[in-house]
């Protein structure tokens, strides 16, 4: 039985996988690059435009989007209240498939149904604590800036 190196085996020619590697669209490496450069002047036109601190922004919508753009709005705190209530509900409804396994599964779906939920609120209130340092340092420092 003769060895094939990989090398010499026709199936892997050169010239087949150049042909490969130049088949793939060329406007993929060319979109990336204009991505690129759009992301950067983007990038600065809205810092320049809405998040620079001595613009003052005309209009409610504009003060909402400087206020947004700047990290002043945090949306964080609703999504985390979101995926604590699924995940609660989620670990009691699933504690209900240990009930299938019988005995021991009895004490799965006690343990599931009790320790699920105080699990989940734990790692909650645990995150929950990073949003309102954030809070409680925003007042203060707002609040130092009145005096």
């Amino acid at each position: 039985m003769p060895t094939t190196s990989l090398y010499t085996d026709s199936s892997y020619d050169t010239q087949a996988i150049m042909n490969l590697l130049y088949s793939l669209p060329t406007g993929f490496y060319i979109w990336s690059i204009v991505a690129l450069i759009l992301a950067i002047i983007g990038g600065v036109l809205v810092y320049a435009l809405f998040v620079k601190p001595n613009t003052t922004p005309k209009g409610k919508f504009a003060k909402w989007l400087k206020d947004f753009l700047s990290f002043k709005i945090m949306w964080i705190e609703p999504i985390l209240k979101m995926i604590y209530y699924f995940a609660t509900i989620f670990a009691v409804l699933y504690s209900f498939t240990f009930l299938a396994l019988g005995g021991e599964g009895i004490l799965m779906w006690l343990g599931c149904l009790v320790f699920g939920p105080i699990v989940i609120r734990i790692i909650y209130e645990a995150s929950m604590m990073f949003i309102m340092i954030w809070r409680n340092t925003r007042d203060i420092a707002e609040n130092t800036k009145k005096k």
